[in-house]
């Protein structure tokens, strides 16, 4: 298995914009990422798409040949691979496996979103397909509604109450309010979080992350394609890890509901992969689409003990200059969740963050960071492990 870098990134702003036509938003992340990486096309033969719901929201499929045509790229291998809210990140798993195999040396993953010009319903709908229909979306059960059965479930078990989840969103609003490209740029404290809205008892409108289009693409290459393209003063940034974990779709099918079990078996595999430990990690760039999530991912991903997790961060752990950053840009909380570009997101600002180009959401000396995407409520985990080389 040949090593993969990852040599060039774009990302758009996170908008509520249905004027602009997800084709065009990806066109602008890749050209973004091409000229990062100052990378002429021809040397790419593959680009894999990450969406979950166009098919649903605009009716188009293939994604994955039609914006290869759109971005001057018709003929190469292109496809669109979906795992719901994962679906960004899967794709970079499905290019780090081509590049990695010697079947390409330079490949773009581009993930894309576009969501607000449908009905809140239809949105509703829409995402309710990343649980288990037979078992939880034809009896009513929406996204909100199976987190607020978690975060619930864990506030019995563990004797905590909603004020204890408050840190984690108030972070990443902080992290959001200087990212260019963060939807919400809007800083909250423990009273504003306290007294917003509720959506479905416990979860109130600061623990979930709002509907938004996005974009954003990255560019994994081989080492000589790398080392070509490198740009002065900057380090090369290797994808040391990569894997996934899974998961039963339904919750009440789980062992234990509240265990990320994909988040736990995607963890093991990357850091073994990469040779590396939870005390290596400079940062984690984990998938805060709820605070219940973010609660139970430091748990799984051992960096916190079970039961625990609501509590870490409260003395600044989590913050920039912590011990253990996430949501370092803003997370899905505040920067947005576009779906299936998420994960891609995700992987641009990490490769900000070990380049040292985070402007005023760097963290201080970071070189070795954990990524993760999750699809559903936990029933598709990727884990990818980036580090300086």
């Amino acid at each position: 298995m040949r090593d993969v870098y990852l040599i060039g990134i774009g990302q758009t702003k996170t908008t509520k914009n249905a004027g602009i036509r997800g084709r065009y938003l990806a066109a602008d992340a890749i050209e973004q990422a091409l000229e990062s990486a100052g990378l002429e096309r021809d040397r790419i033969s593959m680009l894999v798409t990450g969406n979950m719901m166009s098919g649903m929201l605009t009716q188009q499929q293939q994604l994955g040949a039609l914006i290869a045509d759109v971005v001057g790229l018709r003929g190469i291998e292109a496809a669109t691979v979906e795992s719901a809210c994962s679906s960004g990140a899967a794709a970079a798993r499905w290019a780090f496996m081509g590049v990695a195999g010697g079947f390409h040396d330079a490949a773009i993953v581009c993930g894309i979103e576009r969501m607000t010009h449908a009905g809140r319903e239809d949105i509703t709908a829409a995402l309710a397909t990343a649980a288990d229909w037979e078992l939880e979306g034809c009896k009513g059960e929406s996204f909100i509604s199976l987190n607020a059965k978690l975060m619930k479930l864990y506030m019995e078990a563990y004797g905590v109450t909603a004020a204890d989840f408050a840190h984690f969103a108030i972070t990443a609003h902080d992290n959001g309010y200087t990212n260019p490209n963060a939807f919400l740029q809007k800083q909250i404290d423990f009273d504003t979080y306290m007294n917003s809205r509720m959506l479905v008892d416990p979860v109130k409108l600061f623990d979930a992350p709002p509907v938004c289009d996005g974009a954003a693409a990255v560019i994994l290459a081989c080492e000589d394609v790398a080392r070509a393209a490198a740009r002065s003063g900057l380090p090369l940034i290797k994808v040391a890890g990569s894997a996934i974990g899974t998961d039963s779709l339904a919750l009440a099918e789980r062992v234990d509901q509240l265990q990320l079990s994909g988040v736990a078996l995607s963890t093991k595999r990357a850091f073994a992969q990469a040779g590396v430990s939870k005390d290596d990690i400079d940062l984690f760039e984990l998938h805060d689409a709820y605070t219940i999530i973010t609660s139970l991912s430091l748990e799984a991903a051992g960096f916190a003990e079970k039961g625990r997790g609501v509590h870490f961060g409260k003395d600044g752990e989590i913050a920039l200059d912590g011990k253990l950053p996430i949501s370092t840009m803003g997370g899905l909380k505040s920067r947005g969740h576009p779906v299936g570009a998420t994960g891609v997101y995700q992987l641009a600002e990490t490769y900000m963050q070990l380049t040292g180009t985070a402007g005023a959401n760097q963290v201080p000396g970071a070189e070795v960071a954990l990524i993760q995407n999750i699809g559903g409520t936990g029933a598709t985990v990727i884990s990818h492990v980036l580090m300086a080389a």
